[in-house]
């Protein structure tokens, strides 16, 4: 029989993604892949695979995925854990953050999470799908990649690479808080918002609920512009993940994995990539306060 992983229930979104496909914005096609990779890595790793396997992003949990064969998976991302459906058994509930070895016709539950938005399931072998310049990952804004996964669909799963590993605890995980501070590297143009840095040292703003993986929302202080650039645009520049973006109405925007890869209002700083998986969990309303730094020169 072939391995697969069969959709019996989706939630919100769910998507398939790995680590994107980095190296084609000179042709408008963003990153993409998973939006907390440490996660989406930990998960692989759980299970044996390179961390770079493709495997399912889950937006607030309610996906129900069965096995054709036997094989391990693992979830990571916020604190929680899987229910495991067997025939003809009572459901039995898993931690987090371990390898769960299951038999065929076992069905992963992965429910909704008490903080956080997004976690990540893993299978032994890795989910793979057909690649897409270099990448298996879905990509909401270009519509490049596999599709949201909907009741029905089935996902080739490869031949495990190696054992996962055996112990019989769960991987340490912190909570997602509901307050951030993250550090933001000033530039290119924050050259065009009046006290720049202070004004992003001194404010505090609150995950707007009209988020996705392009971009996140905030709101609170408005940053705006200097008098001289007051009503000047900018001709579209590139943008990357994590640019911190300024509309005419000075609430910022954070861009994420999916983000386009040009725009035409002034980008204020760029959040740290170390940081930037943070925004992949935060909750509408939660608080977001920001660090700014000046980019040393090499």
């Amino acid at each position: 029989m072939s391995r697969e992983l069969v959709v019996e229930e989706v939630g919100p979104q769910a998507l398939v993604v790995d680590r994107g496909r980095p190296g084609w914005a000179h042709i408008g096609v963003p990153t993409a892949g998973a939006l907390d990779g440490p996660a989406h890595a930990l998960a692989q790793r759980l299970v044996g695979n390179d961390p770079g396997a493709a495997g399912l992003e889950v937006l607030l949990g309610g996906l129900a995925v069965r096995v054709t064969t036997a094989t391990t998976v693992a979830l990571t991302g916020p604190p929680g854990g899987l229910r495991i459906r067997r025939p003809g058994a009572p459901d039995r509930a898993v931690a987090s953050h371990q390898p769960v070895h299951l038999t065929a016709g076992d069905v992963a539950v992965v429910p909704s999470p008490t903080s956080g938005l997004r976690g990540y399931l893993a299978v032994g072998g890795g989910v793979t799908v057909a690649d897409v310049l270099g990448s298996r990952s879905a990509d909401t804004l270009s519509g490049l990649g596999p599709p949201p996964l909907e009741v029905g669909t089935r996902l080739p799963v490869g031949d495990p690479t190696s054992i996962p590993p055996v112990g019989t605890g769960a991987v340490a995980t912190s909570s997602v808080p509901d307050d951030v501070l993250v550090t933001v590297h000033l530039g290119p143009r924050a050259d065009w918002i009046d006290d720049a840095a202070g004004r992003l040292r001194a404010g505090t703003w609150t995950v707007a609920p009209t988020g996705d993986r392009v971009g996140v929302r905030l709101e609170g202080p408005a940053l705006e512009r200097t008098d001289a650039r007051r009503g000047e645009e900018l001709r579209s520049e590139g943008l990357v993940a994590g640019a911190v973006q300024v509309p005419p109405d000075g609430q910022p925007v954070v861009f994420l994995a999916d983000h386009p890869t040009t725009g035409g209002y002034p980008v204020v700083g760029v959040v740290d990539p170390a940081e930037l998986a943070v925004f992949a969990q935060l909750r509408p309303g939660s608080s977001v306060r920001l660090a700014p730094v000046t980019p040393s020169l090499p």
